[in-house]
C-alpha cells in the first residue's frame, strides 16, 4: 500500500507543471516563448435578472525579443503594428499544449487571436536580464481540445 501511495504522490508531483508547454501559431510551433498568463478557458457572467453569457478575458504571451523577420510572432506584431488603428485586426489561431515528457497532455485552441498591446521589460543598463516583449491577446473563442490519447509533439524546427 505505501508503493502505492508513494507511487500517486509523485505522479502529482510530476504532473501538468506550468513550465512545460508550448505554443504554436496557425499550426506552426513557435520557440522563445517564456509565458502565457491570464489563460481563462471558461468563464461565465451570470446575471441573476438575465441570460448567461460567456466572457472572453484577454491573456497575455511574454516572450524572448529576437532578430528573425520570419518568426511567426515578429511578423504578427509587424502586421499588428501596420493595421495602425485599424478596427479589422490580423488575426491568428493559436494552439497552446501542456507537456509531459514530450506528450501533449491537454490543447486548447484560441481562435481569431489578434494583439491588443505590446509592451517591454524594462531597459535596465545595470540589469543582466534579457529582453522580453508581452503581447495581450484578445480572441473570437477559446476552447479545449479533447485528446482521446496521447499524442507526441514533435520538436520545434
Amino acid at each position: 500500500m505505501a508503493d502505492e501511495t508513494d507511487a500517486v504522490e509523485q505522479q502529482v508531483e510530476e504532473g501538468q507543471k506550468a513550465c512545460d508547454f508550448a505554443l504554436e501559431i496557425d499550426g506552426q510551433r513557435v520557440e522563445g516563448i517564456r509565458a502565457v498568463r491570464g489563460l481563462v478557458a471558461f468563464r461565465l457572467d451570470v446575471r441573476t435578472t438575465t441570460a448567461i453569457r460567456k466572457l472572453q478575458e484577454p491573456f497575455k504571451i511574454t516572450r524572448l525579443v529576437q532578430q528573425d523577420p520570419q518568426h511567426p510572432c515578429d511578423v504578427w506584431v509587424n502586421e499588428s503594428f501596420g493595421a495602425g488603428e485599424d478596427i479589422v485586426r490580423p488575426a491568428r489561431t493559436l494552439a497552446l499544449l501542456a507537456l509531459q515528457e514530450g506528450e501533449v497532455l491537454r490543447r486548447w485552441t484560441v481562435r481569431d487571436a489578434w494583439i491588443a498591446e505590446v509592451g517591454y521589460s524594462d531597459f535596465d543598463s545595470k540589469s543582466d536580464d534579457v529582453l522580453e516583449e508581452t503581447l495581450t491577446i484578445h480572441y473570437k473563442d477559446i476552447e479545449p481540445d479533447p485528446l482521446p490519447g496521447k499524442e507526441k509533439v514533435l520538436p520545434a524546427d
